[in-house]
């Protein structure tokens, strides 16, 4: 397509909607796809379930839900990665597996400092509650 006519279309509520619906679609697809995706949605749906019962602040409730939402983000990207990575190589390549294993390394290291940050918020209110 010519770089004009793409340009025409670069604005509208028209084109904002598709974008929404690209989204949803992308999302449904790791969520029917991916175990580690609902695994991590299911943690971060119990912890929580365990923030707002909790006396804790809102900022650290606020900051459990930014935490739980960048892990899922990077679940996500890894997913892209990974089919991309697919796409272009069917069978067995070197470089292949370790750009698979980065983009998952990524999603593991904000996966522990993710439960770091909940252990820090999380462990002293339920000490107070289980201690008293």
């Amino acid at each position: 397509m010519p770089m004009d006519l793409r340009d025409k279309n670069r604005w509208g509520l028209k084109r904002l909607f598709r974008s929404f619906y690209y989204a949803w679609t992308g999302l449904r697809y790791v969520f029917s796809n991916e175990q580690n995706l609902r695994i991590h949605l299911g943690i971060g749906i119990v912890i929580l379930i365990v923030a707002f019962s909790l006396s804790i602040s809102l900022i650290e409730r606020a900051i459990l839900i930014l935490v739980i939402g960048i892990v899922l983000s990077l679940e996500v990207m890894n997913t892209a990665i990974e089919r991309t990575v697919d796409m272009f190589t069917a069978e067995y390549h070197p470089l292949a597996k370790i750009a698979k294993d980065i983009a998952a390394a990524a999603v593991f290291v904000f996966s522990l400092i993710a439960v770091i940050i909940g252990l820090i918020i999380l462990l002293p209110p339920l000490l107070d509650l289980f201690i008293r």
